[in-house]
């Protein structure tokens, strides 16, 4: 069965840091770009980072550039999000993704709105990151 499952979220005070971890089981993610979407309470889906497997090539949205850093453990079949000076509107449930185009998965995490979320080729069950005083 293929799947992706996510590890690492939990309860940070602002400034605080995680670790967010996909792991990926019944494939290999060698031939897959890798991305971190989140959910807010009441909002759509949002594109966070995208790292592509083949080249190391990274996509990150404006508001976590300079805070967060996507990487990838070809060993382990693992991709990480490491998230630093995390804050209150950083909280969400956060996704995994897969998709065999880095390019397609990088256009829709840049979507603003409406993102073509179906798209995907496969999707993890989310971890929930809450970022509270």
């Amino acid at each position: 069965q293929l799947q992706l499952v996510e590890s690492g979220g939990g309860l940070v005070q602002p400034g605080g840091s995680l670790r967010l971890s996909c792991a990926a089981s019944g494939f290999t993610m060698d031939y897959y770009a890798i991305g971190w979407f989140r959910q807010a309470p009441g909002k759509e889906r949002e594109g966070v980072s995208v790292i592509s497997r083949t080249t190391g090539d990274t996509y990150y949205t404006e508001s976590v550039k300079g805070r967060f850093i996507i990487s990838k453990d070809d060993t382990n079949n693992t991709v990480y999000l490491q998230m630093n000076n995390l804050k209150p509107e950083d909280t969400g449930v956060y996704y995994c993704a897969a998709d065999r185009s880095f390019f397609a998965l990088r256009t829709i995490a840049d979507m603003k709105f409406a993102p073509d979320l179906a798209s995907v080729d496969y999707w993890g069950q989310g971890t929930q990151v809450t970022v509270t005083v």
